[in-house]
């Protein structure tokens, strides 16, 4: 068996455990899975955890705590080589009733999902670094508890892929995912060309399939065609943030079949200045950005792209507690004092 698919079966069992709510058996994979000395970077307000077992302990089991029947949903598990080592990227989401509070987000008593990137770097067989992307505000949005700014995309249950073949089986096929990875490398090379000529420079069309869909985190949304990527994205993303810098030569972007990979801590950073971004008036505040993505390629163009975004993070670097601004926007709900 190729490398790529012994990674993924080995996080197959920890993957199981949260499918299944089996919060013993999740902490016995980590402690068998994970080196001891792993670096888990989580999203805000997590951050860098202090141990492989804060994963569990201190993470996993308040989510459980709010969501006791809490099940985990891979929609699309790859992996491949960055060139700075071999990673599974996983996509899904947690779903499950929120019947306690998290992190003061109102429960709902009803059935909730939250998004997930997570990728995992291995050697010699064990998880050696993960960086992993929860959408929170999706969890809020659901709550009726957003308390910043409307989005201007789609705000819905992001779907799986749309041929199902998320789960890449193997034996892993290093031609088909080096076209793959070729396409997407070009397409990100393509965005950089912005300050040499405009938005014509890019050559999206040369990219995109005609009915792309950009699923983007809540906060942003989901943007429909090229034409809806650069109207609820694109655009006011430019606007904001016109000096950039970007990770992507020391990031990892890595190929499996039709499906490519990419994660970095961070993977961007800007100025935000133009017209301001998310709300927040432009300052000059310099910011960095983790995003972590998802692309499926199909006949030579790319067809749907999953991206989250820590906007937690991002507010919080512009000095914006939008955890604190929700327990002031949600102190009519009485359950949070009790």
């Amino acid at each position: 068996m190729d490398i790529h698919s012994q990674h993924k079966l080995l996080l197959a069992p920890f993957r199981e455990a949260l499918y299944n709510a089996d919060v013993g058996q999740l902490k016995q994979i980590v402690g068998n899975l994970f080196a001891i000395d792993a670096k888990v970077q989580m999203a805000f307000p997590f951050e860098t955890l202090a141990s492989r077992d804060a994963l569990v302990d201190d993470v996993y089991a308040n989510l459980f705590k709010a969501i006791p029947d809490l099940e985990r949903r891979d929609t699309i598990v790859m992996a491949g080589n960055s060139g700075h080592g071999d990673w599974v990227g996983c996509c899904g989401y947690y779903t499950g009733a929120f019947m306690y509070p998290w992190l003061d987000i109102p429960a709902t008593g009803h059935q909730v999902s939250m998004r997930f990137h997570e990728f995992y770097r291995f050697e010699d067989g064990k998880v050696v670094e993960v960086q992993s992307l929860w959408d929170i505000p999706e969890v809020m949005m659901q709550a009726n508890a957003w308390p910043m700014s409307p989005s201007l995309g789609r705000e819905w249950q992001v779907p799986a892929p749309a041929t199902q073949d998320g789960f890449v089986p193997g034996p892993y096929s290093p031609e088909k995912s080096q076209a793959s990875f070729d396409l997407v490398m070009a397409m990100c090379e393509g965005l950089g060309k912005y300050a040499e000529g405009g938005v014509e420079a890019m050559e999206l069309p040369k990219y995109w399939h005609p009915h792309c869909s950009w699923y983007g985190p809540s906060g942003i949304g989901t943007g429909r065609g090229l034409r809806g990527f650069r109207n609820w994205h694109q655009i006011p993303f430019l606007n904001a943030l016109p000096n950039r810098w970007s990770t992507l030569d020391t990031g990892h972007m890595f190929a499996d079949g039709d499906y490519v990979g990419f994660t970095a801590w961070p993977g961007m950073g800007a100025h935000v200045t133009g017209d301001g971004w998310l709300g927040i008036a432009p300052a000059g505040q310099e910011i960095s950005m983790r995003s972590l993505d998802f692309w499926r390629c199909e006949n030579g163009l790319i067809r749907e792209n999953w991206v989250l975004v820590d906007l937690l993070s991002i507010y919080d670097q512009l000095g914006v507690d939008v955890l604190g601004r929700m327990r002031e926007f949600n102190k009519a709900r009485a359950h949070l004092f009790e």
